[in-house]
């Protein structure tokens, strides 16, 4: 019912994304996104206002954000009452566009919210927390950010795998050599326990991700001017790896 009931509202709004007139026109749920010159995203909040109070929509500005430069002029009062961020600290949808200290926040918090998971299944039986911690608390609980943020040998996925690492050695009561530790992560019918790494993970994860939508950002930027420079760099480091895997397989 829940999945009818976002299907009905994202077809109530759809008419709504189609009149508007910038670059960039994004729709996820109640999640609008509306990018361009400043004066034609004005415009866009300016028309979701007025049609939304038409379907009984509400735009909420506590809530809304204006991602631009710091020494941008916004003329509409209306869009000055938005938290103003800058375009180096902008998320989309909870995944950071860019890097920078914005991705060391969202990584920091990953890494606080695993050590707290990791100290609360110690209370738990070894099965049931080695359960968890593959299938809720590991690699599961940041996907979403590796596929969508460029994390590709970040600092932080140093700090997660350790605390991996230290939540396995809790659960099953000993010290794991390096090797022990990369057998760990091989799937459970390899031999491992199914723990991934996340730094072995960043790179196939954004480039899959990025290759499997292709199109779609094709389709979502096709009237803007911008190049996808950081998507083509990390194709190259994948085909680079692949590579240098096959040819130490052979």
């Amino acid at each position: 019912m829940i999945l009818l009931d976002h299907c009905f509202f994202s077809n109530t709004i759809h008419p709504l994304l189609n009149r508007l007139s910038s670059y960039l026109q994004l729709g996820y749920l109640d999640d609008l996104t509306s990018g361009g010159p400043i004066d034609s995203v004005c415009r866009d909040v300016a028309e979701i206002r007025e049609a939304g109070a038409e379907m009984g929509l509400v735009l909420n500005p506590v809530k809304c954000e204006l991602i631009s430069h710091r020494d941008d002029a916004v003329s509409d009062q209306f869009v000055q009452s938005f938290s103003k961020v800058d375009i180096g600290d902008a998320t989309l949808l909870g995944a950071p566009l860019f890097s920078g200290p914005v991705l060391v926040k969202t990584w920091s918090d990953r890494c606080d919210d695993l050590a707290r998971a990791v100290d609360r299944l110690a209370t738990l039986g070894s099965q049931d927390a080695l359960i968890l911690l593959r299938s809720s608390f590991s690699v599961p609980k940041v996907l979403h950010l590796l596929c969508c943020s460029p994390s590709v040998s970040h600092p932080s996925l140093g700090r997660f795998d350790s605390l991996l690492r230290s939540a396995i050695e809790r659960i099953t009561n000993s010290d794991l050599s390096d090797t022990q530790w990369l057998q760990a992560s091989l799937p459970v019918r390899n031999g491992g326990l199914g723990v991934r790494h996340v730094a072995s993970l960043a790179l196939p994860a954004f480039v899959a991700s990025a290759a499997s939508t292709l199109p779609l950002q094709d389709a979502i930027l096709m009237n803007c001017a911008c190049s996808n420079y950081r998507t083509k760099k990390f194709f190259r480091l994948w085909s680079v790896t692949v590579e240098l895997v096959a040819a130490l397989c052979s």
